[in-house]
């Protein structure tokens, strides 16, 4: 197949948008399939990835989160997907650019498959967003109503798209690259650092974007209420700098965004990975966690219970409830033989999981589309 992914957010970017793209071009690229991918232009990002050509489109920064490029698709555009002849276009969390995918598919009249990752309804809310949350989910689902097959990333996600009245929903299940997260990868050097010197302490880690939504600020109150308990916080964003407000005083590393090896070394040298939002459509973080070993601490909401099975890879806390939330982190912190079991548990769970078999999937949605057309 000659797939063209319209994407509004590619590397050097590195969110979990990202990471799944990244791998599902890695196995689509092992079945023999040929790819272009159209992404906002970011600085000096790459023109390709892993000899796949990258069309970058002229972009302009997210006014409230400048770290999200914003890019309507253009006459090059169309130029370049005539040039490459696509089999189908797989618009990926379409909104700005991803609407393009579906003009450009109907002029070639092939298919398009959409996927939906963001659930950038809510975050209207955290932003601003003029239209707001009403007008952001018509938006939404005008768009995906558009496409041949819309995908979730998870069970919960394809519930509530399906509540929204999108149609032709289907599953994308999930993978994690069980060999680069691994708890192997445990670093002496990384346990120290995380702990700002303390390694005999016991260490919560977070992974991901420092933003307003992921409601990292609470936990602060865990810090407090448990002398002897470290943060560090892998990653950044647009609410690095209140959070280091919020959390000044407390034992809390902020170590910037870490990838390849320094990432794995992080999650495996850590005890549990602390998961607060309630937002996420799947939270791949969580997955890279229970490949590496960790225990997975999690509001009981949205895809976390697809991941976390409460009690046996991680525990779940009820959302919005701080003694909840201290309950939980003091049991897989200070019980060693509860922490041991659920780690052990965590690792199966991951290996179940794998960027093969998602791949496999998505091909065959993919001959789905082709076929009904």
């Amino acid at each position: 197949m000659r797939i063209a992914f319209f994407t509004e957010t590619f590397l050097p970017a590195t969110d979990g948008v990202v990471t799944r793209l990244r791998h599902t071009i890695e196995e689509l690229q092992r079945a023999g399939d040929e790819m272009l991918i159209i992404a906002p232009k970011y600085g000096e990002g790459p023109g390709s990835y892993l000899g796949v050509p990258i069309h970058r489109v002229p972009s302009v920064p997210f006014p409230h989160y400048p770290q999200i490029k914003l890019a309507l698709a253009n006459r090059a555009v169309g130029q370049t997907l005539r040039d490459f002849g696509p089999d189908l276009i797989h618009a990926v969390n379409p909104f700005i650019l991803g609407p393009g995918g579906l003009y450009y598919a109907k002029r070639l009249k092939i298919p398009i498959v959409a996927s939906y990752h963001t659930n950038i309804a809510t975050y209207a809310d955290y932003y601003g967003l003029g239209f707001g949350r009403k007008g952001t989910e018509w938006y939404t689902r005008n768009l995906h109503n558009r496409a041949d097959l819309n995908l979730c990333t998870s069970q919960a996600t394809f519930n509530y798209l399906a509540s929204e009245g999108v149609e032709r929903l289907r599953l994308w299940p999930q993978g994690v690259d069980a060999d680069r997260f691994h708890p192997d990868k445990f670093s002496k050097h990384w346990r120290v650092r995380l702990t700002g010197g303390h390694p005999e302490d016991h260490l919560l880690l977070y992974v991901g974007r420092l933003a307003r939504e992921k409601g990292i600020e609470r936990l602060k109150d865990v810090l407090r209420e448990m002398p002897g308990v470290r943060l560090a916080l892998v990653g950044d964003g647009p609410g690095r700098r209140d959070l280091e407000k919020v959390l000044a005083g407390t034992p809390t590393v902020f170590t910037g965004t870490r990838k390849g090896q320094e990432l794995s070394a992080a999650y495996a040298s850590a005890d549990a990975l602390v998961f607060p939002s309630t937002t996420e459509t799947l939270g791949l973080s969580m997955l890279e966690a229970l490949a590496s070993g960790l225990p997975v601490l999690a509001a009981r909401t949205g895809a976390a219970g697809e991941v976390v099975e409460d009690g046996e890879n991680g525990l779940l806390y009820e959302p919005g409830s701080t003694p909840s939330l201290i309950s939980a982190a003091r049991k897989v912190l200070f019980d060693e033989s509860l922490r041991l079991r659920l780690s052990g548990n965590a690792r199966a769970a991951a290996e179940e999981r794998d960027w093969e078999s998602s791949t496999r999937a998505l091909r065959g949605y993919y001959g789905e589309a082709l076929a009904a057309r």
